[in-house]
């Protein structure tokens, strides 16, 4: 069975995050509902908090920051964001160590 926050698509999988921008620092924070919980530095303005996030997603998913864009909810907080060529078992496990501990590895 899938985690909620995660869905297959032809292309690779679809991410849902809860967005907190202007956070201490950006790291990957766990879970928040149905959601995957990312908090970035960078405020929301002119799209920099969306490309703060992309950035940290792509980090954590070992995949270059042009695979992951926003699909879904670009001007509030709860978005989708998809991540080309990964499949959900492949992202399911590099996400592992930050859904299991609540956070940023160490």
């Amino acid at each position: 069975m899938l985690p909620p926050w995660i869905a297959a698509t032809p292309d690779g999988v679809v991410i849902r995050v809860h967005a907190q921008p202007g956070a201490a620092r950006s790291r990957i924070a766990g879970l928040h509902g149905d959601a995957l919980k990312i908090q970035v530095h960078a405020r929301p303005i002119e799209g920099a908090a969306n490309r703060a996030l992309v950035d940290v997603l792509a980090e954590a998913l070992g995949v270059r920051p042009a695979a992951v864009s926003v699909v879904a909810g670009a001007r509030g907080r709860e978005k989708r964001l998809a991540v080309a060529g990964l499949d959900v078992a492949s992202a399911c496990a590099r996400l592992a160590p930050f859904v299991d501990k609540g956070g940023t590895p160490d």
